[in-house]
């Protein structure tokens, strides 16, 4: 039997329900407005640490939660439809969620990361850049990132958030703004 066997019967059980509707009518506009990128780790989870429902966030993970070029990407991407499919319509908040005790921290761990580097043919230095050791550090390194981006609409705003795994709480890092 497989992990996902279980996650399969409540699939079945979840599209037996409604919740499914409560979707936004336009897909890159989210019910609560808010798109999050945080990690990759389990214990991350935005839907519970905000009360989210289906449709009220995007939600997107890059290990440590690190702005790459595929976020701007995305980015770039969404602010695209959004001027084209929906320019009347309000704009989202975009918010860049690091945390505590995060696994990038191994990052930099500098047997670790050259092993890794070797490994899969990684830029070290790249990797280095991603480690998460104090959230008010990085958070505000990667919201100036977006922000910065050419790639990225100025019609987003941009805020910086940290995650306390032992307290569960989030704090604000750098308030919103936009370019």
């Amino acid at each position: 039997m497989s992990n996902f066997d279980e996650l399969l019967e409540r699939n079945a059980a979840f599209a037996r329900t409604d919740v499914k509707d409560r979707g936004p009518a336009i897909p890159f506009l989210p019910n609560k407005q808010v798109y999050v990128l945080t990690c990759i780790d389990p214990r991350v989870d935005p839907v519970q640490l905000f009360g989210l429902d289906l449709g009220d966030a995007i939600v997107a993970r890059t290990v440590g939660g690190r702005v790459t070029s595929a976020t701007l990407q995305d980015l770039a991407w969404i602010s695209y439809l959004h001027e084209t499919k929906t320019p009347e319509a309000d704009w989202f908040e975009f918010a860049v969620m690091h945390h505590t005790d995060c696994g990038s921290g191994f990052f930099a761990d500098d047997g670790m990361r050259r092993e890794f580097a070797a490994r899969g043919g990684y830029d070290e230095a790249e990797l280095a850049g991603l480690a998460v050791l104090d959230p008010a550090q990085t958070v505000p390194a990667d919201v100036a990132r977006v922000l910065e981006s050419p790639l990225v609409s100025p019609r987003i705003k941009v805020t910086g958030l940290a995650y306390d795994v032992k307290t569960g709480l989030v704090t604000t890092v750098v308030p919103s703004r936009s370019r």
